[in-house]
């Protein structure tokens, strides 16, 4: 199984307008919540367009509906460095204003966990979400168990970016400062690499309503995220954290040559073999059961970079969908199978 190597150059990242098509996301004073985010991150696009060592990748440019499992999957295939997901929040009340940024965590209050549930709740919209998201329920987010071991390092920086974007609202724009939470969140906890999802503001508050409505405040809010994201690019991609990393790799390709070699040796029949991939991360795992929520016969290779966990290893495709069943019975939600062939 082999992965293309990024360039250094190439800072790829995920812009993500939320909600869309079918699913409109909060209506409130004659505002719909989709067009809002839809225009604010194709202003996004527009601004990093302009720098020739950033790639935008958009989950939508248009106003039509994609499955919170499609997004997290474009910026997985595409191994960005950056996921950025931009919605409008929603009160019962007029009263509350403020724009906030989620990261992927637990949940801290019951107010902030209504948002969690509000923005998983897509996926009841989904063909076959029971199958697709087996074992998660969005009106439960607390049952979004993934590898959060794995996810330690993506998190500090999905904290940095969303604490930049905070204050970039209240120094600049002097918006009120909801701060940074963690939360719960489905699409967040599928992405492998940092990511945010930003509440721009109350569109139930009628003041902020008008002006998340209005071609200022997109502009300004747009320019404010753009400005973030090539603050967090330009000390986090820098060519001398790629060297390092670069280096890094390198000492541990040997060591994990000989772990891959024992991966293959193990099997007992020649040709194709299968695994379930449960995580990613750039961070190397000891491969024993309690880091892994109990399951036994965990391995790992190391590839461009990445560590990736395996669960099991079997000759047939039937027999692995037995493992995969397992896998995601234990929380790991966004598991897959891959295969494998000794004569490559």
């Amino acid at each position: 199984m082999s992965v293309q190597s990024q360039s250094k150059s190439d800072f790829k990242v995920v812009l993500d307008a939320g909600h869309g098509g079918k699913d409109f996301g909060a209506i409130k004073n004659g505002y719909k919540e989709k067009d809002i985010a839809l225009d604010v991150v194709l202003k996004i696009g527009r601004i990093l367009d302009d720098y020739n060592d950033v790639k935008v990748i958009y989950s939508r440019k248009t106003d039509v509906f994609v499955e919170l499992r499609e997004r997290a999957d474009k910026a997985n295939k595409a191994k960005a460095d950056l996921f950025v997901s931009v919605h409008c929040n929603s009160s019962t009340s007029a009263k509350p204003y403020g724009s906030l940024s989620l990261v992927m965590g637990l949940s801290r209050t019951s107010t902030n966990l209504e948002i969690a549930k509000t923005e998983n709740s897509v996926i009841f919209q989904e063909k076959n979400y029971k199958e697709n998201y087996k074992g998660f329920d969005p009106n439960k987010p607390e049952t979004l168990i993934g590898l959060k071991l794995l996810q330690e390092e993506s998190l500090i920086k999905s904290i940095e970016l969303a604490s930049t974007i905070q204050n970039s609202f209240e120094k600049k724009l002097n918006r009120k400062n909801k701060k940074v939470h963690q939360q719960p969140l489905w699409v967040l906890d599928a992405t492998l690499m940092p990511g945010v999802l930003i509440e721009l503001g109350f569109l139930s508050n009628p003041n902020e309503a008008r002006y998340l409505g209005s071609e200022k405040g997109k502009n300004e809010l747009a320019k404010s995220i753009a400005d973030a994201i090539l603050k967090f690019k330009n000390s986090n991609h820098s060519s001398v954290k790629f060297n390092a990393e670069k280096e890094e790799n390198d000492k541990n390709i040997e060591q994990d040559k000989h772990e891959k070699e024992a991966v293959v040796s193990s099997n007992t029949k020649n040709g194709t073999y299968y695994k379930v991939q449960i995580g990613t991360s750039k961070k190397k795992v000891d491969t024993v059961p309690s880091n892994f929520k109990g399951l036994k016969n965990v391995t790992r290779i190391h590839e461009n970079g990445f560590y990736k966990y395996f669960y099991g290893s079997v000759s047939s495709k039937s027999e692995c969908e037995k493992l995969l069943s397992e896998a995601k019975g234990k929380g790991y939600s966004s598991a897959f199978i891959s295969s494998f062939d000794d004569n490559e």
